[in-house]
């Protein structure tokens, strides 16, 4: 038997001012991508930026549904557009935030397991960590290195060779 240890290291930030200027602008636009969300369910409302390698900006929204398991997060929805508009260009920065019409939003969130599988995907896809600025509307600020980091067992293609 072999016991294995897996650790990691995140920043936090006790508040978006004290992030550099690029991520404090690229948090800015997840939060205000949160205005196009769709979430009449949960009022739970995601919204996703990125900065792509080539310097162009995609953003996305959570568009919830009333059959449930048919709605798509913001991180995924955010994927899925910058794969269709620009095609084998890696994310260097994903910035998500939310707001909770329910209650404050003051706590970074975190993706979901879906949504960490296929962003580890992506990463492997573009050979390229994908960086992660994860905050509510105000508060605290994690800054994660990669996506591997919150999946760092993902599953892989080599588990179907």
């Amino acid at each position: 038997m072999i016991i294995k240890n897996i650790s990691f290291q995140i920043e936090e930030y006790s508040a978006d001012d004290q992030l550099a200027e690029q991520d404090r602008w690229l948090l800015q636009k997840a939060r205000e991508a949160t205005k196009n969300a769709y979430a009449p369910y949960s009022q739970f409302l995601v919204g996703a930026a990125a900065l792509l390698a080539n310097g162009e900006v995609v953003t996305g929204s959570n568009q919830e549904n009333a059959s449930f398991p048919t709605g798509i997060c913001a991180e995924r929805a955010l994927l899925a557009s910058a794969a269709q508009l620009f095609p084998h260009v890696a994310v260097q920065t994903m910035a998500v935030s939310y707001n909770n019409l329910k209650g404050s939003s003051n706590l970074p969130v975190t993706p979901c397991g879906f949504c960490r599988q296929v962003m580890a995907e992506y990463e492997l896809r573009t050979s390229t960590p994908m960086r992660l600025l994860l905050s509510g509307t105000t508060g605290i600020v994690l800054v994660i290195p990669s996506i591997a980091v919150l999946l760092p067992l993902a599953f892989q293609l080599g588990a179907m060779e």
